[in-house]
């Protein structure tokens, strides 16, 4: 049958396999031709020199693991054998080798007497496997016969000048010809005819003179696609669980309401099975769409069958049989043509001794009512009387539509099938020798890929409404690719309207701006920047206002003016990510819950209350704490609350004065610095970019509507809110002694300052649990996102692990680490700050590390996991005092740092830690990196001056300097302070506290 093959109308080079690719680009059904090429380019061909692979695409081959052939002095020809048993090999062909591990022979079907002469010491045989690498001489020499006559017969070249074709055997004409063992006489005159001789010749000439080798390896397996239905079933139910780059699954591709009735052994490909489908071991169903309730029996192969056919197998007793639907095109008109066949029948085997559907022909015929001369005409010879050659299968009728219900009624089941027998006979039938040549691949391979997609679709909902670590970025980049892009937006639009749960709606709406991004094609400008475009406005009120389904159809209906070009498609993305990050907002706001404060005594007019706070370390496990990370996968973070060059750096003081306003003071540095900027709100509309972070005082108006001392939006004026609920307004000064962007979590442990610091003299108290969530609260107000490791470093002293689980409301809990005695002090000795001279610019960093969360890429997956037990680890290294551990610890997180948000290792960081590495334990950047401090834990104690005088001696650094830190064991606090006389008389007058 050449190359057709009975099982897969795209023939054996296309068989899909029940296999999935998880590290591909783009998400695409496996075929056989995949799993080769795989094969070969990342395990047989590494290492080789110039020249051919040539490979079979007749064979399922599985190499496990790179084999590491030899290469050393190759010359020739060398072919790849795997290890088979002797048994297999009374069907296929053997290699004969002598010690030196040449090639003497080839057998193809030997007696057992040749098969066992070929045996290794283990009992195995060398198993032709359909690879062989030609050494560039070889390929040369080969490549130059094609134009000498006989051998331009087997290209166009010969065929184009009139000579009659010729075909040969990569094996039996080609390679064999340079086995040591073949003589020119013996090699030529078994060639067949005078043409085949006359090539034999000229190839033993041209050839004979390269070695012809054998590379074995040694754990590879090798099925051969037979025309055996039961092969074939094997082959795909008997798969390794994953072979280099394919992991091999029951169910590839697929979608199956209840995975539960697929028993184990049984294997399931590209297939939409909706209901109770119950599946045998030991069967295989591919490219079908199919209704429950279904049962499919044992040894039976389904494929090409569309939802239309559930009906007809209802109720259908199947075993051991193999049922297929086929795209036929009869010159211009396209049919639908089912054939059914036995697992056990012989294609062409005459009737005397073979079977229809697993019976002797005589019994079919006695059971069904089928005569003879309904399949072959009178004049067909009895030899040619077989399987192939019947008319078996309905392709067209006159009066009526047919169906998977005109091959079924053949195993016979009825017992007076009379009617459907008169059907069958009035329709024209084919055998399967005639439909070969009218196969339809397109619309075969058209069909395919649209169940591909419809399962997809299945797939989508799966994995966001079931909260699962897919990565969807590979089924979005195949479904714009193919032009499905349009069905892949409306299923995520679906599941975000119809989720009800921010969290998974957030998600989808990610994904939507993934498939947007996709579209786009790397052009029309970075997918991170502004999503405020007032077209989008109303989409993303109704979003804020808690109406999701509603803002997922405006932002649907908005999406079609934006999809006419790149630059259009790329804004969408971004407007979709900024609709996403409102929900994030409202799923994070959820931890509100676990803030409660209780009265207190309203301090007096003008007296000061105070909070300075340290500032943090985190030793391990952040990003885990960024939502949605956080609450979708859960987090852990150890962090240290730490004085820098012996101080607190961080803090807020706040009073109440007599005029109903708010003013707004940043310091430089200190309590007693100047004043950097000095803003006065009298109006509630001052105070309406509190959401823009880069507004003057926007941390300072959050944190008033955090803390709800003043409402917004409001009708009551601010005035009039100040006075009647405080007798007058407030003042708030504010310092820091890092820089921007220091990494050390200044903005979180600020806000964390001033809310205390307002809470207090606004008569009221938090605790510090409710503080961490109160500053998680704001930052989502104040719409930078951030998580919350920097509140928990800052606001809790000493030493400590942060935990959240993986869930909504989204609640912090956190452990002090007790450490040995003396320890405290071990680390202040070891550990130096060193400021990198570089600022972190961190705009775009969360923005790029939240859409690979989102994308779910097996990488940031397998980091978050990584993260959160490092983290473990850390606190476990500080329970036992190791400072090696720690130091490994540290450096582990830095490589996960660096997985998560690439590039944030500037080049001149690069050269400060290289340069320090052989005086540490381990190092790493602060926060989330690319600027602001590095911490290193020192090999020896007290290394400041050391440390000074290498990065001084080091080229390209910069302006770096070097910062003493300790453990701060006090924690924040928050006093009452005395009043400013000078201030609290003229509370207009010099403001810089």
């Amino acid at each position: 049958m050449g190359r057709d093959f009975s099982f897969d109308d795209c023939g054996r080079a296309f068989t899909c396999l029940p296999a999935e690719e998880p590290g591909a680009a783009a998400e695409a059904l496996v075929c056989n031709l995949d799993s080769l090429l795989g094969t070969m380019t990342h395990r047989l061909c590494v290492g080789s020199p110039p020249g051919v692979w040539v490979c079979s695409t007749d064979m399922l081959l599985t190499v496990p693991s790179t084999p590491g052939i030899n290469w050393d002095g190759f010359q020739g020809v060398r072919v790849i054998e795997v290890p088979g048993s002797p048994a297999y090999a009374r069907n296929h062909g053997v290699y004969l080798t002598n010690e030196q591990g040449l090639v003497r022979d080839i057998i193809y079907k030997g007696t057992e007497a040749q098969i066992q002469q070929c045996a290794g010491p283990d009992g195995t045989v060398p198993l032709v496997c359909g690879i062989v690498f030609f050494s560039s001489d070889a390929a040369e020499q080969l490549l130059a016969t094609h134009v000498i006559p006989p051998l331009d017969a087997c290209t166009y070249m010969g065929l184009d000048s009139g000579a009659p074709p010729i075909q040969l055997s990569l094996f039996f004409d080609i390679v064999l010809c340079m086995a040591g063992g073949m003589t020119e006489e013996g090699f030529v005159k078994s060639g067949g005819d005078v043409s085949v001789r006359s090539a034999r010749s000229v190839l033993w000439t041209a050839l004979r003179g390269f070695p012809l080798s054998v590379a074995c390896i040694p754990n590879a397996s090798y099925d051969y696609m037979t025309s055996s239905a039961s092969d074939h079933i094997h082959s795909l139910t008997h798969l390794p669980s994953s072979a280099g780059h394919l992991h091999f699954c029951k169910t590839a591709h697929s979608h199956v309401d209840q995975p539960c009735l697929l028993e184990d052994g049984s294997s399931v490909t590209n297939c939409l099975l909706e209901g109770a489908v119950q599946l045998a071991a030991g069967s295989v169903i591919q490219h079908c769409h199919l209704q429950g309730p279904l049962v499919i029996g044992p040894g039976c192969l389904l494929s090409g069958l569309d939802v239309g056919s559930s009906a007809a197998l209802r109720g259908c007793p199947l075993r051991d049989v193999v049922l297929q639907g086929h795209h036929v095109r009869l010159r211009d008109l396209p049919c639908r043509v089912f054939t059914l066949t036995g697992r056990l029948d012989d294609w062409q085997s005459p009737v005397e001794k073979a079977t229809y559907l697993n019976m002797p022909w005589a019994e079919f015929f006695q059971r069904t009512g089928v005569r003879e001369g309904d399949l072959w005409d009178a004049e067909t010879p009895r030899r040619s009387r077989c399987l192939l050659s019947a008319r078996l299968f309905p392709v067209l009728h006159a009066r009526e539509a047919l169906g998977l219900q005109d091959v079924l009624w053949l195993l016979g089941l009825a017992m007076v099938p009379t009617e459907q027998l008169a059907r069958w006979r009035t329709a024209w039938r084919m055998s399967w020798q005639e439909l070969l040549p009218c196969l339809d691949t397109e619309a075969e391979l058209g069909a395919r890929q649209a169940l591909f997609f419809l399962q997809g679709q299945h797939k989508v909902r799966r994995v966001l409404l079931g909260r699962q670590d897919s990565s969807l970025l590979p089924l979005a980049r195949s479904a714009v690719h193919e032009g499905y892009h349009k069905a892949m937006l409306d299923t995520l639009d679906e599941v975000a309207s119809m989720a009800g749960d921010a969290g998974i709606a957030a998600r989808a709406l990610a994904c939507i701006a993934e498939v947007l991004g996709c579209m786009a094609q790397g052009e029309g400008g970075l997918r991170s920047g502004p999503a405020a475009n007032r077209e989008w406005a109303s989409a993303f009120g109704r979003l804020e206002s808690g109406d999701i389904a509603g803002g997922v159809q405006e932002l649907a209906a908005e999406r079609q003016k934006w999809m006419s070009r790149p630059a259009l498609l790329v804004r969408a993305a971004r407007h979709y990510e900024g609709a996403e990050q409102i929900l994030v907002r409202q799923a994070v706001m959820s931890s509100c819950q676990f803030i409660t404060v209780e009265q207190v005594e309203l301090p007096p007019l003008g007296h000061w209350v105070q909070a300075v706070c340290p500032a943090r370390l985190d030793l391990s496990g952040g990003w885990s704490d960024t939502p949605p990370i956080t609450y979708e996968h859960g987090g852990a973070v150890v962090d240290v609350a730490v004085l820098v060059d012996g101080c607190r750096p961080v803090g807020a003081r706040v009073r109440r004065i007599a005029q109903p306003e708010l003013r707004l003071v940043t310091l430089s540095g200190t309590p007693q610095g100047k004043v950097v900027t000095d803003l006065v709100c009298g109006e509630l509309e001052h105070l309406q970019d509190y959401c823009q972070p880069h507004a003057p005082g926007a941390l300072l108006k959050a944190a008033f509507i955090c803390t709800q001392i003043v409402q917004f939006p409001s009708q009551t004026p601010l005035h009039d809110q100040l006075m009647e609920n405080f007798g007058g307004g407030f003042e708030v000064h504010t310092w820091s002694k890092l820089p921007h962007g220091s990494g050390l979590g200044t903005s979180s442990i600020l806000a964390g300052a001033v809310m205390a610091s307002l809470y207090r003299a606004a008569g009221k108290a938090a605790s510090t649990e409710s503080l961490i969530h109160a500053v998680l609260h704001l930052e989502q107000r104040l719409t930078t996102g951030g998580g919350w490791q920097d509140q928990v470093g800052g606001l809790i002293p000493g030493i400590k692990i942060g935990r959240s689980k993986a869930q909504l409301p989204l609640r912090v809990e956190v452990e002090q680490i007790s450490v040995p005695d003396g320890f405290t002090q071990t680390l202040n000795d070891h550990l130096l700050l060193v400021y990198t001279g570089k600022t972190r610019l961190a705009r775009n960093l969360l923005q790029d590390v939240v859409r690979n969360w989102y994308a779910r890429l097996p990488s940031i997956v397998q980091n978050a996991d990584a993260l959160v037990s490092n983290a473990e680890e850390c606190a476990q290294a500080l329970r036992q005092g190791d400072l090696m551990l720690l130091g490994r610890c540290l450096e582990c997180y830095w490589q996960q740092k660096k997985c998560m948000a690439p590039g944030c290792e500037p080049l001149a960081v690069g050269r400060m830690m290289d340069a320090l590495r052989p005086h540490a334990h381990g190092q790493c950047l602060a926060g989330a990196g690319g600027g602001g401090f590095l911490y290193i834990l020192t090999k020896a104690p007290r290394q400041k001056e050391a440390l000074q005088q290498i990065l001084a001696n080091t080229e390209g650094l910069g302006n770096f300097s070097i910062h003493s830190i300790e453990v701060d064991t006090g924690g924040f606090s928050v006093e009452v302070l005395g009043c400013d006389t000078k201030d609290s008389a003229h509370p207009g007058g010099d403001r810089a506290v």
